[in-house]
């Protein structure tokens, strides 16, 4: 549980920058995730897709999360 006050609002997660891993996957397409954010990741036909794909998954899952009041990892560099 986050304390009060190092409670930041949601605004400031959604605007951090995780770094992506996007890679092609063996049946077609590519997959991405988020390794900063365990459980983020998505898949999509092409390279615009995907990254569209993987930037919803990001805002809900950080959305999840911080309604869910857990702790949300900073990117890493």
């Amino acid at each position: 549980m986050i304390n009060a006050v190092e409670a930041k609002t949601l605004n400031y997660y959604l605007t951090l920058n995780y770094p992506i891993t996007i890679y092609p996957d063996p049946e077609g397409g590519y997959v991405a995730e988020i390794k900063d954010l365990p459980g983020c990741l998505t898949q999509g036909e092409n390279i615009e897709e995907t990254i569209q794909n993987i930037n919803e998954a990001r805002e809900l899952w950080l959305q999840t999360v911080y309604e869910l009041e857990r702790e949300i990892p900073l990117p890493t560099d």
